[in-house]
């Protein structure tokens, strides 16, 4: 009874605020270990936790074996890191833009790298470099769209979201002229990419992609600070001394990183960038982004789980990214509802 008591009593010390962030920090843990167990678990051929942890330790039966080691655990690992890239990414454009429709395509990443693609394809070559020249698409564009923003030597945020846009429907309208123009077969193989899939993500992939990934989330976390001045406006951001235009450069910067690498191993996938982190914003009824950012990379390596497995349970394998359109649209509509942003 008396630890029953001093227990209550601890809790009732710790202020309602702190008590939300920590159940949502407990809650989006627990539901990323469960994700991970059940994508291991389900599938063509589905498999007990016996199975599987014996197939972990090189165990049992050679063919839970290789489910598990060849084409489940790759699978999800590479839905965990393009998830937690595009929902840090995400986080960090809206808030240094301080506009809540931002995604990490706002800057042309996702025209950059789509484009790339659509001519290797559409002209048959090198298709073997698909992931680094989608990679280098979609840098070298947001550089040009940088380019376009500088104004008075700093990064105008209209001007940024203005060039973004005009660079986008420029890149898309070439993509589809190209398209028009191919072979039917190359154009379904190019719409598999441009929608985003996992299907067939291996070791590989992860290993070109999931350093420079890691790196970026390491940095974005310690740039939340900046991020949480920057989204109070600019005039306040510059009387606290930060440099508004080198502040932008390395968090942008950081965000393309973030969705380049992740387009670079699964292609286009949309609505992850723009739902995960307003979901951390209702969760947590906060705007401060140092828990906003680590918890929308937690919270994008979920979703983007959840969507390659519902993908993959039915007779016919969806794309990953159109099973994200079509969640998160209705989703986005009811957190629209729920919250003014």
């Amino acid at each position: 009874m008396e630890a029953n008591s001093v227990d209550s009593s601890i809790l009732k010390e710790i202020p309602s605020e702190n008590r939300r962030i920590l159940i949502v920090i407990i809650s989006i843990s627990l539901g990323l270990l469960i994700t991970f167990c059940l994508s291991l678990s389900i599938g063509s051929v589905s498999l007990s936790l016996e199975e599987i942890y014996q197939a972990l330790w090189h165990r049992g039966a050679e063919l839970n074996q290789v489910i598990v080691w060849d084409l489940r655990l790759p699978r999800i690992l590479a839905a965990f890191v393009v998830g937690s890239a595009l929902g840090t990414s995400g986080a960090l454009l809206q808030g240094m833009l301080r506009n809540s429709l931002a995604t990490p395509f706002l800057l042309g990443i996702s025209a950059g790298a789509g484009l790339v693609v659509v001519v290797l394809i559409t002209f048959d070559l090198f298709l073997f470099l698909i992931p680094v020249a989608s990679w280098l698409g979609a840098v070298l564009t947001t550089m040009l769209v940088y380019f376009l923003a500088r104004q008075n030597n700093d990064i105008n945020v209209e001007r940024l979201i203005l060039g973004g846009v005009a660079v986008s429907s420029l890149f898309g309208a070439i993509q589809t002229t190209l398209l028009i123009l191919s072979e039917d077969g190359r154009i379904q193989k190019a719409l598999n990419w441009i929608v985003g899939s996992l299907n067939g993500r291996g070791w590989t992939e992860l290993n070109t992609a999931t350093p420079y990934i890691l790196i970026a989330l390491i940095i974005a976390c310690l740039l939340a600070r900046f991020v949480n001045v920057l989204n109070l406006g600019d005039e306040l951001a510059v009387g606290l001394g930060i440099p508004l235009a080198r502040s932008r450069l390395l968090i942008g910067g950081t965000a393309t990183l973030l969705a380049a690498s992740a387009v670079s191993i699964a292609g286009l996938i949309g609505f992850v960038g723009l739902l995960v982190p307003h979901s951390m914003r209702f969760l947590l009824k906060s705007n401060d982004y140092r828990l906003l950012i680590p918890l929308s990379a937690v919270g994008g390596a979920i979703v983007l789980s959840w969507a390659d497995l519902l993908s993959r349970i039915g007779a016919v394998e969806l794309p990953v990214g159109a099973v994200t359109a079509l969640v998160g649209s209705p989703l986005f509509v009811w957190l629209l509802y729920k919250r003014s942003f």
